[in-house]
C-alpha cells in the first residue's frame, strides 16, 4: 500500500512540474504572438494593395509587354515553398502544413516533377524523411527573421522561374487569423496571377511614367519579395498562436489529471488508514481474548 501511495505521489509531482512548464511556455508564446501579430497586421494591407495593383496592371496590358515572371507555360517542373516552424509543441500546426504539401503534390501535380524549398526545420525533416526532393538552403530563416533574408529566398525563386528551372511556384503556409485559428493555404507565387475581369467590366486606362515595360519590370520583383515576406510573417504569428493554444490546452489537461491523481491518492490513503485500523482492532481483540 505504501508503494502505491509513493507512486501516486510521484505522478502528482511530475504532473505539477509539467504544468508549470506548459504555463511558462504559454506565457512566452503569448508575448511573442503580440509582436508577431502586430507585424503581420501592419504588413497585410500594404501587401494586398500591391498585389491588387500588380494584377490590375498585368490584366490591362493584354500581352503587349513580355514579362518573364508573368509567363504562363506548360507545367512540367514545380517548386513548392513550404513554410513551417523550427520547433514543435504547437499542436497539429506542422503536421497540417506537411499534409497540405503532400495533398497539393498528389492532387494538383501528380505527373510533374516537384521540388520543395523549406523554410523552417520541421517541414524539412518531415518531407525529407517522406522521400520528397527538398532543399535546405533557406530552412533557417526563422533564426534571423528579417526582410533581407526572405528577399534572398524570393529572388532565388524568381531567378529559377526566369531561367525556366520551374514552370510554376506555390507557397504553402498558414495564414494567421487569431490565436486559435490558422488557415492552411497554398498560394500561387509564379507566374504572377492576373486579376480575372468581370463581365462588362471597363478596362482601366493607366498612364505609365516611366514606360510600362520599365515600371512593371521594376515593380514586380519588389511586390513578390513583399508577398513572400508576408507569408513568412503570417506563418510566424500562426506558429506562436498554435503553440500558445496547445500549451493552454496542455495546462488544462494537466489540471484535470491532477484532480484525478489527488482523488486516487486520497482513496489509497483512506484505504491504508482503514487497513491499519483493522489490524489494530484485530490485534487488540486477540490480546483481550
Amino acid at each position: 500500500m505504501a508503494g502505491q501511495l509513493n507512486e501516486v505521489r510521484n505522478r502528482i509531482k511530475s504532473t505539477q512540474s509539467t504544468q508549470q512548464l506548459t504555463k511558462a511556455m504559454k506565457m512566452v508564446s503569448a508575448a511573442k504572438l503580440r509582436r508577431a501579430q502586430d507585424a503581420i497586421t501592419q504588413m497585410r494591407p500594404y501587401t494586398r494593395k500591391l498585389q491588387e495593383m500588380l494584377g490590375n496592371i498585368l490584366s490591362s496590358l493584354e500581352g503587349d509587354v513580355n514579362l518573364a515572371l508573368a509567363e504562363t507555360r506548360p507545367v512540367n517542373n514545380v517548386l513548392l515553398i513550404v513554410i513551417t516552424s523550427d520547433r514543435g509543441l504547437c499542436g497539429g500546426y506542422n503536421a497540417n502544413l506537411v499534409k497540405l504539401a503532400k495533398t497539393t503534390i498528389t492532387e494538383k501535380y501528380p505527373k510533374q516533377k516537384v521540388t520543395i524549398w523549406n523554410i523552417g526545420k520541421k517541414g524539412y525533416e518531415s518531407l525529407s524523411k517522406a522521400g520528397f526532393t527538398t532543399n535546405a538552403n533557406f530552412k533557417d530563416i526563422f533564426l534571423n527573421l528579417n526582410f533581407a533574408n526572405v528577399q534572398l529566398a524570393a529572388q532565388a525563386a524568381m531567378d529559377a522561374f526566369s531561367n525556366k528551372e520551374f514552370d510554376a511556384i506555390e507557397i504553402i503556409y498558414s495564414e494567421f487569423k487569431n490565436a486559435a485559428t490558422q488557415v492552411f493555404t497554398a498560394e500561387q507565387f509564379l507566374p504572377v496571377p492576373k486579376i480575372i475581369k468581370k463581365e462588362n467590366q471597363k478596362k482601366i486606362d493607366f498612364i505609365f511614367e516611366p514606360q510600362k515595360e520599365v515600371l512593371v519590370a521594376e515593380l514586380m520583383p519588389k511586390i513578390l519579395n513583399t508577398q513572400l515576406f508576408k507569408a513568412v510573417l503570417d506563418a510566424n504569428a500562426s506558429e506562436h498562436g498554435a503553440r500558445m493554444t496547445a500549451m493552454d490546452k496542455a495546462s488544462e489537461n494537466a489540471n484535470e489529471l491532477l484532480k484525478s491523481l489527488k482523488l486516487s491518492y486520497n482513496r489509497a490513503r483512506q484505504a491504508a488508514i482503514t487497513t491499519e485500523l483493522t489490524e489494530i482492532v484485530s490485534g487488540a481483540a486477540a490480546l483481550n481474548g
